[in-house]
């Protein structure tokens, strides 16, 4: 598996969640079986059964978060402020309508906040480019294209 490539912001997050879940989580996960099992009979016990479930998905979560840490290169924001790169805020108009992206790393992608990862397809075409400069993107609508008004 080739590497991502992340934001330090977007590894911190990660690197939280992972650390929450092999501490705190798996001990009240632990202490919830612990109660569970002395209600009794486990064949019939719902409480012990979905603390179990809730057990196996985050020891699978700690799995997945583990693997992607390993595969992951954490790159500091653009430096240049006139190049989109991770981190930039890009003012760009399309079809009449003015939006701003954040160019961000996969884990903190919310495209409903503008948030848009440097993997999806505008954030590649956004990548590398310049205030004043148009792209064109590929969408399930057919083309669009940006004109980039600003860089931050």
């Amino acid at each position: 598996m080739p590497d991502q490539i992340i934001s330090q912001e977007g590894y911190d997050k990660l690197k939280k969640e992972l650390d929450e879940r092999l501490g705190v989580k798996r001990l009240e996960i632990a202490g919830r079986i612990e109660t569970a099992k002395e209600l009794g009979d486990l064949s019939e016990n719902a409480e012990y059964a979905e603390a179990k479930d809730e057990q196996a998905f985050n020891d699978g979560r700690i799995g997945e978060l583990t693997a992607l840490l390993k595969n992951v290169t954490v790159v500091q924001s653009n430096g240049d402020k006139h190049k989109i790169g991770m981190g930039s805020k890009v003012t760009a108009a399309a079809e009449g309508k003015t939006k701003e992206f954040t160019i961000v790393s996969f884990n903190e992608a919310n495209p409903a906040e503008g948030m848009i990862s440097n993997e999806s397809p505008l954030g590649v075409a956004f990548i590398g480019k310049k205030k004043g400069e148009k792209i064109t993107v590929n969408t399930p609508r057919g083309s669009i294209v940006y004109e980039i008004l600003d860089v931050k």
